[in-house]
C-alpha cells in the first residue's frame, strides 16, 4: 500500500515475529515488539473523547474502499475506512504483521483441488442496520473490483482479481473461488485475499439514489453502474456523516461528523459491532495538522491524547513525559523512495539509464540524513524489502548499501557515459548515441540535466533531505533540481503512471515511500511490476517481472531473496531513509494501545481513564 503517510516524521508501519497463518506454510519474521501501553498518571484530552493526531498535511478524503491511486493512502485505508468497513482478513497481531484470524471476518481459507480452489467460511458479523455480513457481500465487492480493475491501485494484469476465474456463494456463510492455477498459499492470503473488503450488498447494490436495491453487479455492465453510483456518493465528502448509506458499517466505529474542508473526523462506537471488543469511550477524533510543528505545539498544550514528537524536537521528549505522556517510536513495515517518471516525454530517456540512476543514488547520503534530519529515528532503504523491524525476509545485501555516498564515483559515471560534467554549473550531453560510452537512447546532444522535483511540504525532514540532495547534485554533478512543494494529497495525486504528452511530472516525493499492505508479503508486484496501477514511475524490467512472478508460486524464501537482490541494484526508484512512522506520545490516561507495524490500528481496544 502506498502507502504512504507518516505521522511525525513519517508514515507506514509493519512489525512481526511470525509471518503466516498456522494452517499455512509461512515464512517467519524475527521481529521486535514495541509492546502495549498501559495507563499511568496525569493527562488526557476532553472527557470521553480520544484525540488522535493525524500526520501533517494528510487528511482522510475518501470513504469508499474501492478507490483509485489518487486516494490510496494509509490514512484513508487504515485510520478512516477500516474503522467502518473491516477487510475480510485482518493482519497484524500486536506489533507483528502476521495473519490475525481472531479479528478477521472469516476463518482461514481452505485450499483444495491442488490449491486451485479456495473456500472461505464467514463468521457471524452484522452491519449497522442489523443485517448479517454474508458471502454475498464478498461477491459484491469482487464483482465491482473485476469491473473496475483499471482504477484499483494495486492491480497488476493477470493477478488479483483476474486470477479468480470463477466465484460463487453456495450459502450465506461460504465463498468459493476457483483460481487459474495453484499459488503459494502464504502469498495468496497475504497479498491477494487481503485486498477484499466485504460491502453491504443489501444496501448498496443499486444504480441510483432513487433506484431499488437489486442484483445489478451480477453482470459487468451492472457492476460498473453500481460502482459509478457509489463513487458519485463518495465524491461528496460533505455528506459522509449524513448520507444514510455510509451508516451501514460493520466496523467498530461509525461517523458522527466529518469536516470536508479541514479533515477533522469524529467517530462514535458502532453499537452493532460484532467483533470481540467494543470501544468503551464516547468518541474518537482524528485531528488534522498542517505541519509537524503545529502538531507538536498542540501536543505540548495537552490538546491531543495520542500524538507525536517530530524528530527535530526529540530533545523535548523528557519535557513531554513530564506532562503525562509515554514516548515510543512506531516502526513501520515499509521502505522509502521517490519515483522518477520513466515515461516523461522530456527527461524520461535520461531516467531510463541505469548509470544515471546509479550516479544520482550515489549522492543520496542516507546515513547523514538519518543522523541530522531524523535525529536517529529512522533507518536506510537499500532495496525493496524492509530491513526494519529485524526479519528474515531481507537479505544481507539489503543491509549494505550497494551505492554508498560517493561524489567522485558519481561524477566518473556520468563522464564515462558521454556527459560534460560541470560541477556547480549545468551538465550536458556531449556524446549522444546508444553505443558504449554514449549518453543513451533518446538523449540529444546538448541536453541538460535539469529536473523538476515536487515534495511534500508537511515534514521538516523531507525538506532537509531535498535541500541537501539538491546542493550535492549541483555541487558535484552539475545536476540542477527545481524544487517545489505541495501538500501530501497533491503530491500523491500527481505521482501516477502515465503516457504521452500530458505525462509531464518528473519526480514526486511524498516522503514516505510504500507501506507493505494490503500486499503484506513484500514481493513487490504492486509497486515494481510492469503495468501495476501504482508503479508510479512506470518502471519496467522483464527480469524483475519474472523474479516477482516466481515469488507467487514458491513458498520458500529463495525466490524472494533472488528478487530483492536483483532489484536493489536496478534502482527502480531513488532509495531514501525511512523514518520511524512516528515518535508516538501517548497520554498516560490511555491504555491498551498496540502500535501495529501495518498501520491498521485498533482503537476499539483502547481504554480512556479519568
Amino acid at each position: 500500500m502506498r502507502e504512504r503517510q507518516h505521522s511525525t516524521a513519517t508514515t507506514r508501519w509493519r512489525r512481526s515475529r511470525s509471518f503466516g497463518a498456522a494452517a499455512l506454510t509461512a515464512a517467519t519474521l524475527a521481529l521486535g515488539s514495541a509492546g502495549t501501553f498501559s495507563a499511568g498518571v496525569a493527562h488526557a484530552a476532553s472527557s470521553g473523547n480520544v484525540i488522535f493526531a493525524l500526520p501533517p498535511a494528510v487528511v482522510p478524503n475518501y470513504i469508499f474502499p474501492i478507490m483509485s491511486g489518487t486516494y490510496y493512502s494509509n490514512v484513508n485505508l487504515y485510520q478512516f475506512q477500516a474503522l467502518m468497513y473491516r477487510p475480510l482478513y485482518w493482519f497484524g497481531q500486536g506489533t507483528q504483521p502476521s495473519f490475525n484470524e481472531s479479528l478477521s471476518l472469516a476463518n482461514a481459507p481452505v485450499y483444495t483441488n491442488g490449491g486451485k480452489t479456495v473456500t472461505i467460511s464467514m463468521k457471524k458479523y452484522a452491519w449497522g442496520d442489523g443485517k448479517p455480513v454474508t458471502s454475498e457481500d464478498v461477491i459484491f465487492f469482487m464483482q465491482m473490483l473485476k469491473a473496475e480493475t483499471s482504477i484499483w491501485p494495486v492491480y497488476v494484469p493477470g493477478e488479483f482479481p483476474d486470477n479468480v476465474v470463477s466465484m460463487s456463494a453456495p450459502n450465506a456463510s461460504t465463498v468459493v473461488f476457483h483460481l487459474d492455477k495453484a499459488y503459494s498459499q502464504t502469498w495468496f492470503l497475504y497479498n491477494e485475499l487481503s485486498q477484499i473488503t466485504p460491502l453491504p450488498q443489501h444496501a448498496w447494490d443499486k444504480e441510483s439514489a432513487a433506484g431499488a436495491v437489486g442484483n445489478y453487479t451480477a453482470t459487468p455492465a451492472g457492476a460498473k453502474a453500481v460502482f459509478n453510483y457509489i463513487t458519485k456518493q463518495a465524491q461528496n465528502p460533505s455528506a459522509y456523516a449524513t448520507n444514510p448509506m455510509w451508516a451501514v458499517v460493520d466496523g467498530p466505529f461509525k461517523l458522527k461528523t466529518f469536516d470536508s474542508t479541514t479533515g477533522t473526523t469524529v467517530f462514535v462506537p458502532n453499537a452493532k459491532y460484532s467483533g470481540p471488543v467494543k470501544a468503551s469511550y464516547s468518541s474518537l477524533t482524528l485531528e488534522p495538522f498542517t505541519t509537524d510543528t503545529a502538531e507538536f505545539n498542540a501536543l505540548r498544550s495537552g490538546a491531543v491524547t495520542y500524538g507525536y514528537t517530530p524528530p527535530q524536537d526529540s530533545s523535548q521528549i523528557p519535557v513531554i513525559a513530564s506532562q503525562g505522556y509515554t514516548s515510543s517510536p512506531w516502526i513501520g513495515w515499509s521502505i522509502n523512495y521517490f519515483p522518477m517518471n520513466f515515461n516523461n516525454p522530456t527527461v524520461g530517456s535520461i531516467f531510463r539509464q541505469l548509470y544515471f540512476r546509479q550516479a544520482f543514488q550515489e549522492l543520496v547520503n542516507q546515513p547523514v540524513d538519518i543522523k541530522k534530519a531524523l535525529y536517529g529515528y529512522g533507518y536506510p532503504t537499500y532495496g525493496p524489502v524492509p530491513i526494519q523491524p529485524k526479519n528474515n525476509l531481507s537479505t544481507p545485501q539489503e543491509a549494505n548499501n550497494p551505492y554508498p555516498y560517493n561524489p567522485a564515483k558519481s561524477v566518473a559515471l556520468l563522464r564515462a557515459h558521454g556527459w560534460s560534467v560541470q560541477p556547480g554549473g549545468t551538465t550536458t550531453c556531449a556524446k549522444p548515441g546508444s553505443a558504449m560510452g554514449d549518453c543513451g537512447t533518446g538523449i540529444t546532444k546538448g541536453e541538460k540535466m535539469v529536473f523538476n522535483l515536487q515534495y511534500n511540504n508537511g515534514f521538516t525532514y523531507v525538506s532537509q533531505f531535498m535541500q541537501q540532495m539538491k546542493s550535492d547534485l549541483a555541487k558535484y554533478d552539475g545536476i540542477q533540481l527545481n524544487l517545489t512543494t505541495a501538500p501530501f494529497n497533491t503530491v500523491l495525486a500527481n505521482a501516477v503512471p502515465c503516457k504521452g504528452k500530458t505525462c509531464t511530472w518528473q519526480m514526486e516525493n511524498w516522503g514516505q515511500g510504500w507501506s507493505y499492505g494490503p500486499d503484506y508479503y513484500p514481493t513487490g508486484e504492486s509497486i515494481f511490476e510492469t503495468g501495476s496501477n501504482i508503479n508510479e514511475g512506470s518502471y519496467s524490467n522483464p527480469v524483475n517481472d519474472a523474479n516477482i512472478n516466481a515469488t507467487h508460486v514458491v513458498s520458500s524464501t529463495s525466490a524472494l531473496y533472488k528478487y530483492e537482490n536483483y532489484l536493489a541494484l536496478q534502482l527502480p526508484d531513488v532509495w531514501q531513509p525511512d523514518p520511524d512512522f512516528q515518535i508516538s506520545e501517548i497520554s498516560n490516561k490511555l491504555s491498551g494501545v498496540s502500535q501495529s507495524s501495518l498501520l491498521n490500528f485498533t482503537p476499539e481496544f483502547w481504554k480512556l481513564h479519568s
